[in-house]
């Protein structure tokens, strides 16, 4: 005889782009996010932008000219978009380790605040680089 099995259930299709996250999930993503992007191309385009700087007076104008685009400026006003949200993700990361902020209103605090403060000191440094 044949053991009959229960008809499987077919995986249900699952639109990752509808599904809506928590607040806390998605700094989460971005503290990830923001971490590789300064990883790679961050670090290797800050090392090449420090070798200009220091190898000669043209190579160092070079540089200064070339920071002056307004491409470069947009550029760089994400780079510190992505230090500043990782850094103060980062300590919100530190501060759960440690157990504080864990209910459920205070990790949404704390997302917010993350979120709010990276926002600002990025505008307020977008208003100093132009």
């Amino acid at each position: 005889m044949e053991a009959r099995y229960p008809a499987r259930r077919r995986p249900k299709y699952l639109n990752l782009l509808k599904i809506r996250q928590p607040l806390p999930a998605i700094v989460s993503i971005l503290h990830r996010i923001s971490g590789v992007l300064l990883f790679f191309p961050g670090i290797p385009l800050f090392l090449y932008g420090m070798q200009m700087l220091l190898q000669s007076p043209e190579t160092f104008a070079s540089l200064q000219s070339g920071l002056d685009q307004p491409l470069c400026k947009l550029f760089l006003l994400l780079a510190t978009w992505f230090f500043l949200h990782h850094l103060f993700a980062g300590i919100r990361h530190l501060m759960l380790d440690l157990h504080y902020g864990l209910q459920l209103e205070h990790a949404r605090l704390s997302s917010k605040l993350v979120l709010a403060t990276g926002a600002i000191l990025t505008v307020l440094a977008g208003i100093w680089l132009w």
